[in-house]
């Protein structure tokens, strides 16, 4: 009996799959430099969390989005907001738009130079490679970690640039198999935002009018900034 148990060991321990190797910073980066230049566009569902520390408050809000590559630089962002509090923020060039929908209202508002910090921010690790990140920020590998049903590695990011270390002090983000971020952490200096990403779609071909606000007629349209 204890042989035929043994036996019956050994076959189990053959058929059992070999362990997956750790990932390595340089693997991650590698994945990163074939799939940052082939992004087009993406589609999920997004669940944002915002804490403060000196407050100790955390506000979560859920929704969904898509992002478009539309040029060599320029990435078109849609973030429908669906809980707690419904509203839709657009992003093309340098306008962004906020469409309250229970006020009927949209406000246009012009972004010019820190449309770049919302580059930093939400499209933080798509379309990057791994060669671009390496240009801007100092980056070490903090392990693996299971997000949205995935394992993904995580890495940290310190940007190189005074200039850039005013707006951003650290991110952290949880690559997956694929090359893409599953969540991303964005340190400021008052306040930590979490992105989690969860039914990623990747390259889909999202035509133009997936991007744009869909308004009422009647909606109302306020220019804060003026």
């Amino acid at each position: 009996m204890r042989l035929l148990i043994i036996s019956l060991l050994a076959v189990v321990l053959l058929l059992a799959p070999a362990p997956v190797p750790a990932a390595t910073l340089e693997g991650v980066l590698a994945i990163m430099d074939k799939t940052g230049p082939e992004f087009g566009d993406l589609s999920a569902s997004l669940k944002r969390t915002v804490y403060t520390p000196v407050l100790k408050e955390t506000e979560e809000s859920q929704g969904l989005i898509r992002m478009k590559r539309a040029g060599s630089r320029e990435v078109r962002l849609l973030v429908e907001f669906t809980e707690p509090n419904p509203q839709t923020v657009a992003f093309e060039k340098t306008k962004a738009e906020i469409y309250y929908p229970k006020m009927q209202t949209v406000q246009e508002w012009n972004l010019g130079k820190s449309r770049s910090l919302v580059d930093q921010y939400l499209l933080l690790g798509f379309g990057s490679s791994g060669e671009q990140l390496k240009r801007s920020y100092s980056i070490r590998l903090l392990g693996e970690q299971q997000v949205s049903g995935e394992t993904t590695a995580r890495i940290e990011l310190t940007p190189l640039a005074a200039a850039v270390l005013e707006h951003l002090k650290k991110a952290e983000l949880w690559i997956s198999a694929g090359g893409y971020p599953l969540q991303q952490k964005i340190y400021t200096s008052s306040t930590e935002y979490t992105f989690t990403y969860s039914s990623v779609k990747i390259n889909t071909n999202l035509p133009d009018s997936a991007l744009k606000l869909q308004l009422p007629k009647n909606v109302k349209r306020e220019y804060p900034q003026k």
